[in-house]
Parts: C-alpha cells; sequence; structure tokens
C-alpha cells in the first residue's frame, strides 16, 4: 500500500479500557501508547487497512495499564523502537515484577525528557509535562510536513506550559473524560471520584470548555475529544459542551469536533 502524503492521525482506541493512537507522516509512523492488546491492535489497524508492521516506533506517554497493557508484547512482536521517559520505564518495569515478566523483552528502549525534542524519522516529537498522577506523565505535539499534531490526555488541569505546546495544532486531541454531575451521582467510591476530580486526576468536560473559551488559540481544523469515561460522561454531553465554548471560531477556523470511542477506531484524519 502506498504511504501517505502529508500527515494522518488515526485514534484507535480511547478510553478508561485501553488508548492508543497512530501519527504518520510520508516517511514514519508512531503508535501512542499500547493500552490494547497486542492481538486487538493488530485486529484495528488491518480493520483501517494499515499493516502494523510498517509502524517505525511505539511512544508512551506515562506507565499506567490503560496506556502500557499491550506494549511488552508489541515491542516484543514487532521489534521496533520504543520511547518513554526514564521515570516511566522505571515504574512500568517495577508494575511487572509482580507477574514475573522480564522487561529486557523489550527490544529496543529509548529514553527521553519532557521538554527535549527528537525525532522519529521525519515526525519531531515534543514531550511536555503534564499534571497526572504517573511518575512523569506527558503529552505529545508531532511536526513533519508542515502540520503541528497535539494530544493530551490524563491531565487534571490544563496549567500554561500545557497552553503553550497546543498553540497552533491543525489536530488536536484532548481529553473530555467526565460529566462532574455524573461523576459525583455515579458508582464510583468516593476516594475515586476524589481522585479523578483532583488536580493529577482527569480533565472534565467543564474544564475542557474552560479552555476552549478562554486560552485555546482556536486553531485546529479537527478536535478529537478522547478518554470518555463509559459511566461518568456521556458523548453528547462532551460534545455540545465543547461546540457550545467554542462559539463563532468553530464556524471561522473548521473546528470539528470528533468523538473517540473505546471499542472501534475512528476514520483516519489526513492533513
Amino acid at each position: 500500500m502506498l504511504r501517505i502524503m502529508g500527515v494522518s492521525v488515526s485514534v484507535l482506541a480511547s478510553g478508561s479500557r485501553g488508548n492508543s493512537t497512530i501519527v504518520e507522516s510520508s516517511k514514519a509512523k508512531i503508535l501512542v501508547d499500547a493500552g490494547i492488546s497486542c492481538r486487538e491492535t493488530f485486529k484495528r489497524l488491518k480493520a483501517s487497512g494499515q499493516d502494523p508492521h510498517s509502524l517505525s516506533a511505539i511512544l508512551i506517554s506515562h506507565e499506567h495499564s490503560d496506556h502500557v497493557y499491550g506494549l511488552l508484547v508489541l515491542s516484543t512482536k514487532l521489534n521496533i523502537p520504543v520511547f518513554m521517559t526514564g521515570a516511566t520505564h522505571e515504574a512500568w518495569a517495577r508494575s511487572l515484577q509482580d507477574d514475573c515478566a522480564d522487561t529486557r523483552k523489550i527490544p529496543k528502549l529509548e529514553t527521553f525528557s519532557s521538554g527535549q525534542p527528537f525525532s522519529i524519522g521525519d515526525i519531531t516529537v515534543t514531550p511536555f509535562t503534564i499534571p497526572h498522577d504517573a511518575a512523569d506523565p506527558v503529552g505529545f505535539t508531532f511536526r513533519a510536513d508542515g502540520i503541528k499534531v497535539g494530544i493530551a490526555t490524563d491531565l487534571g488541569y490544563i496549567p500554561p506550559n500545557v497552553c503553550d505546546h497546543l498553540r497552533g495544532c491543525e489536530v488536536l486531541v484532548i481529553e473530555s473524560n467526565h460529566d462532574l454531575e455524573m461523576l459525583r451521582g455515579g458508582p464510583y467510591p468516593w476516594s475515586v471520584k476524589q481522585r479523578v476530580m483532583s488536580r493529577v486526576g482527569h480533565l472534565s468536560n467543564e474544564a475542557l470548555a474552560d479552555f476552549f473559551s478562554s486560552d485555546y488559540d482556536g486553531g485546529a481544523a479537527y478536535v478529537v475529544l478522547a478518554h470518555l469515561s463509559e459511566h461518568n460522561n456521556h458523548p453528547e454531553i462532551a460534545r455540545k459542551m465543547a461546540e457550545n465554548a467554542l462559539g463563532p471560531r468553530q464556524t471561522l477556523l473548521r473546528n470539528r469536533v470528533i468523538l473517540a470511542v473505546q471499542s472501534a477506531p475512528l476514520e483516519a484524519i489526513q492533513l
């Protein structure tokens, strides 16, 4: 199959049961997070018309299971570089000790530091620190062929550094995890609700709407709402709040709002 020209973004899965996204240029294809099984990753790639063995690298945002569940098997089968921070690798390795897993099975581990750009093929990756209860969590921007893509999920709020990094994105994949009232009245234990609502938890629809109406530059052609809770959110509530907050800019600058889902890959966004 011919490689694409320009940049493509494909969300394979998004939610508390697993997260995985493809960012592809004409010369590289990066799997961002490996939160679903290797088998399911292969299945969703093939259903989207993509060859799993065409992946150039795996990039990990943090060590929570919904972002690394399939990592060990994927990295072994594909034998491609795996990029994560040193602290994330250490935390991930510790989590595997209880399962007697051998982390040396990652054939090509590469570490990076937040704030330090690096390249995978012709894609420049810039990791930036996000507020979440993990060892060293990061979001990412990607630049290739004059296009900028931003991915920021699993963050309790949007601090100034995140706002700065997300400016100028043509595609923005951002968390809209929960509706505050649904979460407060939902089935989770109070301790879990407190964690989710904390400044190192997950971004609510309301917090995202505040960002869209105040600090967001309004420049993305596509806004993908990601990591929606299946118990504490509803897609149409998230969509309506985002669209209302975007306001007139949605028509002026073509901010198309798309909802990522847990159960199936989204159609690729091509620029």
